[in-house]
């Protein structure tokens, strides 16, 4: 195994953490994004960079390759998620999950990129979901954050082939992580009397992700995807309902999908 480095945004609490900790035990040199301090990681480099700040996102990229002269891999991970309604959505709310999820992904790339095509190699990752390639009830805006991820980095590849840079996109599905606790629900007041099946499926919502996969799954499928040369285009890690129902998704009439998805979560 050949040692890399690897700068993954967003390390301090659930895939980021495990993925940042298993490449470094691996013996790469791994350094991680933080917003605010945390001192159980000593086996990470911590930089301190917010997603939304393109100056704090260009400082901590500049400081990795000052002290070790290049990147190899750019992991993508720093997300966040917001539950509720579209209409009763806010558009403070709305921006700061697409700023975070999406705009935050193309600052991260954009400072690594010159650097990149300096090389002529190096692997993004970009951390998406099984919700960026459906449509999620009263996550709709999640979604599309990362729908957005799904189009760019289509886009992305194709730009970056003469350069023998990879794009890579990884969609996990349920895993017990923290980011059930920290998902955000919309502040309005209506949406439970206007929306009354919210609730219920939240409800369905939080229960798969508190059964679901260890991130230590993930973090093992990383560290083969950064072992590899030529990648794969797209890694989808979750159960096997799940991956069942993105092949069903392709298979059946959209009508009949989205019917499919009504009554898994509880919407008449």
């Amino acid at each position: 195994m050949k040692r890399k480095v690897i700068f993954i945004t967003g390390v301090s609490s659930g895939f980021g953490r495990e993925t940042a900790l298993f490449l470094a035990g691996l013996g790469h040199q791994v350094y991680g994004s933080v917003r605010r301090n945390i001192d159980d990681m000593p086996t990470i480099n911590l930089v301190g960079m917010d997603v939304a700040d393109s100056q704090s996102v260009q400082w901590a990229v500049n400081e990795i390759v000052k002290k070790e002269g290049r990147i190899d891999v750019l992991i993508n991970n720093a997300g966040m998620g917001i539950a509720g309604a579209l209409e009763e959505t806010n558009q403070e709310e709305l921006f700061i999950q697409m700023d975070t999820n999406f705009f935050g992904t193309v600052r991260t790339i954009n400072a690594v990129l010159p650097y990149f095509r300096k090389q002529q190699s190096g692997t993004i990752i970009n951390i998406s979901s099984i919700g960026g390639l459906m449509g999620l009830p009263f996550q709709g805006y999640y979604s599309a954050s990362k729908f957005a991820v799904e189009g760019y980095s289509q886009a992305l590849r194709l730009e970056l082939k003469p350069f023998n840079i990879n794009v890579v996109v990884v969609n996990p599905g349920d895993f017990a992580t923290q980011f059930t606790a920290n998902r955000k629900v919309i502040a309005a007041s209506k949406q439970n009397s206007v929306y009354p099946q919210f609730e219920t499926t939240l409800r369905a919502i939080e229960k798969d992700e508190s059964h679901g996969l260890s991130p230590q799954v993930l973090a093992k499928k990383i560290a083969r995807i950064v072992d590899l040369k030529k990648p794969a285009h797209r890694y989808i890690v979750a159960s096997a309902v799940q991956k069942i129902s993105v092949t069903i998704m392709k298979l059946l009439p959209a009508k009949w999908f989205s019917k499919l998805l009504a009554d898994y979560y509880g919407i008449k």
